[in-house]
């Protein structure tokens, strides 16, 4: 085999539709956009979400409630989570990324909650505890320690 012979497989590609190129083509006149209207005029944009001039489905349906766009969204982290670590050593939201626990975007913040028993001592840094979290960590001999 040459690289002058290489050819994609029969069938993988097909020639463009030449639109506009007179009546032999079978594609002239009207170039495939049918007869008259919005859509068969050149520049045609349509608003997203337009549905000719019927009251739009985001419109038709009923606004409820608020999104308060400056709340905080914590990551949970259960203590059965932490009982990964070793003994001693220090838990911070880049070690539970390290060790796979935390998955999504960095600098999220964490909360510790209560599911599950540490069986030895911790140091847990995050940015909120549960207060049964917390009475298990340092039930356990750790500390908890709350990140700004």
């Amino acid at each position: 085999m040459k690289i002058n012979q290489i050819a994609p497989a029969p069938g993988a590609t097909k020639k463009r539709k030449r639109i506009g190129r007179g009546p032999g083509s079978g594609h002239g006149k009207t170039a495939t956009r049918g007869n008259k209207g919005q859509k068969s005029r050149s520049g045609y944009h349509r608003k997203r979400g337009f549905e000719g001039g019927q009251m739009p489905l985001m419109r038709r349906m009923p606004k409820r409630g608020f999104v308060n766009p400056f709340r905080d969204d914590y990551q949970e982290v259960n203590l059965d989570d932490l009982a990964r670590f070793g003994k001693g050593e220090t838990v911070t939201p880049d070690s539970l990324r390290a060790a796979r626990i935390l998955r999504g975007p960095d600098g999220g913040k964490v909360v510790v909650l209560a599911r599950g028993d540490l069986k030895h001592a911790l140091i847990v840094k995050a940015h909120r505890f549960s207060g049964a979290a917390k009475a298990k960590i340092e039930a356990a001999g750790g500390t908890a320690e709350v990140l700004s």
